[in-house]
């Protein structure tokens, strides 16, 4: 398979990298680990597959031979994983997060079809139960707005508020008890949803998820990145599944740093 073809899918290589180990360093380290093991032949591209499905497959097989890193918050969030299912919880990100059919991530797993099916619905109805929240939406459309704090109930969780704009996304931030944040980066009154999540966390640790039409303003790889970023127009499943996986990550640093930080 010509290289150029597996190259292209690094950027969302890289977005679920650092989704399924909770960080960009970590994410984007696994990355750099299976390129070096796909050119020094430790592992292979396998053949008949698209290129997108296929190094997804190898990603994984180096995720699943990599050691585990003792004492890190990645770590920690293994173990909590082993205790959901680690089968369970990377079906969900596959096919909700990464838009992999049930057979795709069957073969990125090497798993048959209807275990991939029976995984992810565990998945979602395990870390649901386990991770309701108080949630802040900052985005300007309310009709997305309202999509998204219908979603949000869904799953469990109580919208705090909705803020269209830099200003009120920090009023509303400032009342407190929230443990959620989802923003667009681009607000009502050409005010910016990157700065408002900058002001936010320099007081609270909370996890973030961008939810913007304009991706590529946040996946430049020349400074921080969020560690969770849907595009828009968005999946209910996709950001069901993002949410959990924001929520459990977060949830099993113990005190780490803000998910996000946005230089």
């Amino acid at each position: 398979m010509p290289q150029q073809q597996l190259l292209k899918q690094l950027p969302l290589l890289r977005r679920y990298a650092r989704a399924l180990l909770g960080g960009q360093k970590a994410g984007d380290q696994l990355v750099q680990e299976t390129l070096q093991a796909i050119l020094d032949r430790k592992v292979t591209i396998a053949a008949g597959l698209s290129p997108r499905v296929a190094i997804y497959k190898a990603f994984h097989e180096v995720w699943t031979l990599r050691p585990a890193q003792h004492g890190t918050a990645v770590s920690r969030a293994d173990q909590r994983l082993q205790q959901l299912g680690a089968v369970s919880r990377v079906a969900l990100l596959l096919t909700a997060m990464e838009g992999f059919s049930f057979a795709e991530a069957g073969s990125i797993l090497s798993i048959p079809l209807d275990e991939v099916e029976a995984q992810v619905v565990a998945a979602q109805a395990e870390i649901d139960a386990q991770l309701a929240t108080r949630v802040l939406i900052i985005e300007d459309e309310w009709v997305i707005a309202l999509d998204l704090k219908t979603l949000v109930t869904e799953l469990g969780h109580e919208v705090v508020g909705v803020a269209p704009t830099h200003s009120k996304a920090i009023e509303l931030a400032q009342q407190g008890n929230f443990g959620l944040v989802l923003a667009d980066i681009q607000l009502a009154d050409g005010s910016s949803g990157i700065d408002a999540v900058t002001d936010i966390l320099q007081s609270f640790n909370v996890p973030v998820i961008f939810i913007t039409a304009f991706p590529d303003r946040l996946l430049t790889g020349e400074r921080p990145e969020p560690t969770y970023l849907i595009t828009k127009p968005f999946l209910s499943e996709n950001v069901k599944a993002t949410i959990a996986q924001a929520l459990f990550f977060h949830d099993a640093r113990s005190g780490a740093e803000p998910t996000a930080r946005i230089a």
